[in-house]
């Protein structure tokens, strides 16, 4: 898949403090993220860069090496740079119980008054501590190692895109963002200095055109620094398999009308709650049919979760409680499918409903972020949108698609047929390397 030259070389530097912040919550390891991980936006920009004849290498910083690692993503043949987080980060971060809260009683705990009065000079760290995880030397040194040209940071309302942007005007090397939806800036602080490194930056890569307009608006960003670029998907490695080989795997019957989510188990963001209480509703309105709902994921909310569907004990419910690498594992859960849920309060621009649909699976989803602009036709694109944080209104949907099959199928082949139109590697990749160098690579 990679070209025998290429044009130029771009680091992709994930959103996080550390990496284990985020591989710990879902149980993969360091080596499991390197030899089996695939997909999701950082893979996918991975492969359409390199069809479009640029290297794309990958930077993480961990708590977990001592010195600069490099590892080899074993799908994709791309460089992953593993560097130690700062000292003084490592020796600051146990300070603070999490560094990705908003208030006093979330990074400190429950404090008394004194205590409490006490910690409040100490609430700074919270907002300084994720720009000094951020080793600014090494990072320097690997991107000359790796031979450079540009930086693209996930998301633009963390430090680390700050940092890079600082560094970039130091180097000389563009810098530009992708937003995934992991983040957006509640301090006075962080929006003043977003609002100068977003200036700097190179430009900024938005998927969602209401995101677009809220960074047009709220930081004065021209359009002309905006670019409309969807994720990638690999279409060649994603596609149904067989429906009853699928189910018979998983031993879900051949009649029965299923349901399927697959994700990071994060109960409010994911709108898990919404979609169990909406399940509740539809098995109660179909007593005699034979429905399932197969989820499939773990995270942070794995027991939580577990303890809800303890105490809800509804019917037909199937939990994978693992976070799968497998692509064809994770092909094999969508294709038991009729339809697939999708009911997020909060996203940037989200990858599964993208890969149910590269399986030709009718999407009924919440109203978020991206949503609107992957569903823009409606049902013409294959999906059913509805309001977010209403149960009543994804239950209505999800058992309208169920009773109509023959319609549901229609809307499946729309649903493969929307992301083989805007969402291959091809098609990307030649959209990034166009914003990223200006037009200007010709191979």
């Amino acid at each position: 898949m990679v070209p025998a030259t290429h044009c130029a070389t771009v680091a992709l530097l994930p959103w996080g403090n550390v990496f284990e912040d985020f591989l710990d919550t879902i149980g993969v390891s360091l080596e499991a993220f390197c030899n089996e991980m695939t997909g999701g936006w950082l893979f996918g920009y991975v492969d359409a860069l390199h069809l479009a004849g640029m290297r794309a290498f990958v930077i993480i910083f961990s708590n977990r090496v001592a010195a600069p690692t490099r590892l080899t993503h074993a799908p994709t043949g791309a460089t992953i740079c593993v560097l130690p987080s700062s000292r003084i980060f490592r020796a600051t971060q146990s300070i603070v119980h999490s560094l990705y809260k908003q208030t006093l009683i979330q990074p400190v705990g429950k404090l008394g008054s004194i205590r409490r009065l006490l910690f409040s000079r100490l609430l700074f760290l919270d907002r300084i501590l994720p720009y000094l995880s951020t080793p600014m030397r090494l990072l320097v040194r690997e991107l000359k190692r790796q031979d450079c040209n540009i930086i693209l940071c996930q998301e633009y309302e963390y430090p680390r895109f700050d940092v890079c942007v600082l560094l970039g005007l130091l180097t000389g090397l563009p810098v530009f963002a992708s937003f995934q939806g992991g983040v957006q800036e509640r301090s006075r602080f962080g929006r003043f200095v977003h609002s100068l490194t977003l200036q700097a930056s190179a430009g900024l890569i938005i998927a969602s055109q209401s995101e677009a307009q809220r960074v047009r608006t709220h930081y004065k960003i021209p359009p002309a620094k905006l670019a409309h670029i969807f994720n990638p998907l690999d279409l060649r490695m994603w596609g149904a398999t067989d429906r009853n080989q699928a189910r018979a795997a998983l031993q879900i019957p051949v009649e029965a009308g299923v349901v399927v989510w697959h994700g990071r188990i994060s109960i409010h963001h994911k709108g898990l709650d919404i979609l169990l209480d909406a399940w509740e509703l539809l098995c109660r309105e179909r007593t005699e049919r034979d429905l399932r709902l197969l989820l499939v994921g773990t995270g942070q909310d794995a027991e939580e979760l577990r303890q809800r569907l303890a105490i809800k004990q509804l019917r037909g419910v199937q939990w994978v409680n693992e976070y799968l690498h497998d692509r064809t594992e994770i092909q094999r859960c969508l294709s038991v499918g009729d339809v697939y849920a999708f009911a997020s309060r909060h996203e940037g621009f989200p990858v599964a409903p993208l890969e149910a649909m590269a399986c030709g699976l009718p999407v009924v989803a919440t109203d978020v972020q991206g949503i609107a602009d992957i569903f823009e036709g409606g049902e013409a694109s294959g999906g059913i949108v509805v309001p977010r944080e209403d149960a009543a209104a994804l239950a209505r949907a999800l058992g309208w698609v169920l009773d109509n099959a023959d319609w549901g199928r229609e809307l499946g082949k729309r649903a493969r047929d929307r992301v083989e139109a805007s969402l291959s590697l091809e098609a990307v990749g030649e959209q990034l390397r166009t914003v990223l160098l200006n037009g200007k690579c010709r191979h």
